[in-house]
C-alpha cells in the first residue's frame, strides 16, 4: 500500500510543479535576480506551501497513526549543528547556480529539459557523496 500512495503523492507534487511553472529554472533564477527581471511568484508558491504544510501537520498529527503506515516518522533532534547549516547552504548554492531543486529537476527531466541532463546526475552524485561521508565518519559520543 505504501508504494502506490507515495507514487501518487509524488505524481501530484510533480504535476503541481509543472502547473505552477516551478519546473522552469528561469522562474527560480528570476526570483533571485532582485535588481533585474525579478519574479515574485516563487515567494507566493513558497508561502502557500508553508501555510498548507503548517495546517496539514496540525490536522494529520491529531490522528493516532498515519493512513498508509504504522507510525509517524518525525524528527527526534532539534539542535543546530554543522550539518544543519552546511546542508541548506550547499542546497541553496546549487539551487541558485542551477535554477533547480531536486523535485523540479526530476520533473523537468521527465519533460526533456536539457539543463537537467547535467544537473540531475550531478545532484545524485552529490547525494551519494554526502551519504558516504556520513556513513564513514566515526560516531561522536552524545
Amino acid at each position: 500500500m505504501s508504494f502506490p500512495v507515495n507514487f501518487g503523492l509524488g505524481l501530484l507534487f510533480g504535476i503541481g510543479l509543472v502547473v505552477s511553472g516551478m519546473s522552469d529554472p528561469a522562474k527560480v533564477l528570476n526570483f533571485l535576480d532582485l535588481f533585474g527581471n525579478w519574479d515574485p511568484s516563487l515567494a507566493l508558491v513558497m508561502a502557500a506551501a508553508v501555510i498548507v504544510t503548517f495546517l496539514g501537520y496540525r490536522l494529520v498529527l491529531r490522528r493516532g497513526r498515519p493512513i498508509a503506515g504504522k507510525t509517524f516518522h518525525l524528527p527526534d533532534r532539534n539542535g543546530i549543528d554543522g550539518r544543519v547549516l552546511a546542508g541548506p547552504a550547499i542546497f541553496g548554492i546549487g539551487w541558485g547556480l542551477g535554477g533547480f531543486c531536486p523535485g523540479p529537476a526530476i520533473t523537468a527531466l521527465g519533460l526533456g529539459a536539457t539543463g537537467t541532463l547535467a544537473f540531475v546526475p550531478a545532484m545524485l552524485v552529490g547525494m551519494l557523496a554526502a551519504r558516504l561521508l556520513i556513513e564513514t565518519r566515526p560516531a561522536r559520543a552524545t
